[in-house]
C-alpha cells in the first residue's frame, strides 16, 4: 500500500500530508505481524471490527438497559476464536459499558492479557481510520493484504498491574530490554500507558492520536493554533463526541 492507494485523489477536502502519511503507516502496521497476533490475524481483527457495526446481537445489546442481559450469537466472519470475536464486537460497539468481570471472563476463555491489548490497539486504530473516512464522505479503505511472519511474543519485563485491568508498563519500570513507547518531551498520562503491555502498539496509537488531534505539548499551548480550527472549537467537538461515545474522559 502506498499513499496513492489511499482514498485521496477525488476528495473535495485538502487533507494534511502528515495525516495521509500516518494513515498509510497505520494500515501497513495492521497488515504486519504484531507482538502476539500474526499479520493475517490482525487483518482479520480489522475486518471483524467492521463486521461488528452490522451485528444484530451488538445492536440489541446497545439498545438494552444492560448488555449483560442480552444473549445470542454474534454475526461474525468466522476467522478468529470466540473470545476474540466477543472482545472485538463489544469494544467496537459498546465500549462505554465494559466491566472488569467481562474482561476476566475473556481471560478464562483463553484470551491472554497481551493478546487482548494488541486486539484493542487494532480495533481502536480501525475505528479512528474509518471514522476519518466517513467524516469526509469517503468510502472505507480497502483492508491491506496480510504480511506473512511470526509474532515476536516479546512481553515487557517491567509490566505490572497498576492503573488498569491488565498490566501496564510504567516509565519507572521500563527494563533494559523493554521497548520504550513514551516521548522524551513529557511524562506520559494514563491514556498513553493504557496499551503499554504491548509497547509498540502504545507508541503507534499515540502517534496516530497526535496526528488526528494535537501533539501533547501543543494541547496546552493556548497561544498558538496548530490546526485549521481553534483549541476551543476542537475541545467543543471532542466533548460532544466523548459524551455520545460514553468516553471515560
Amino acid at each position: 500500500m502506498s499513499m496513492s492507494d489511499l482514498n485521496t485523489s477525488e476528495d473535495f477536502w485538502d487533507v494534511r500530508e502528515d495525516l495521509s502519511l500516518i494513515q498509510e503507516q497505520s494500515w501497513k502496521r495492521i497488515s504486519r505481524p504484531g507482538i502476539w497476533w500474526t499479520g493475517r490475524d490482525r487483518v482479520a481483527i480489522a475486518a471483524e471490527a467492521r463486521q461488528a457495526m452490522s451485528c444484530k446481537l451488538c445492536q440489541n445489546r446497545k439498545a438494552a438497559l444492560s448488555p449483560y442481559d442480552t444473549n445470542g450469537l454474534h454475526n461474525h466472519l468466522g476467522q478468529l476464536p470466540d473470545p476474540a470475536i466477543e472482545a472485538i464486537h463489544r469494544i467496537r460497539t459498546d465500549a462505554g459499558r465494559l466491566k472488569e468481570s467481562w474482561y476476566q471472563g475473556l481471560l478464562a476463555l483463553g484470551l491472554s492479557d497481551a493478546h487482548y491489548v494488541e486486539l484493542v490497539a487494532v480495533v481502536s486504530a480501525v475505528a479512528a481510520l474509518d471514522t476519518f473516512n466517513r467524516g469526509l464522505g469517503r468510502p472505507l479503505q480497502e483492508l491491506p493484504k496480510p504480511v506473512e511472519g511470526k509474532p515476536s511474543r516479546r512481553r515487557p519485563a517491567g509490566a505490572r498491574r497498576a492503573i488498569a485491568w491488565m498490566p501496564t508498563l510504567q516509565p519507572e519500570d521500563i527494563a533494559v530490554d523493554d521497548y520504550n513507547p513514551y516521548s522524551d518531551e513529557y511524562e506520559p498520562f494514563n491514556i498513553h500507558m493504557a496499551l503499554s503491555l504491548v509497547p509498540e502498539e502504545a507508541e503507534a496509537f499515540r502517534l496516530l492520536d497526535e496526528a488526528n488531534y494535537l501533539p501533547q505539548m501543543a494541547i496546552r499551548d493556548l497561544d498558538t493554533e496548530y490546526r485549521a480550527i481553534t483549541h476551543v472549537q476542537m475541545e467543543l467537538l471532542a466533548a460532544r463526541v466523548s459524551s455520545l461515545n460514553q468516553c471515560f474522559y
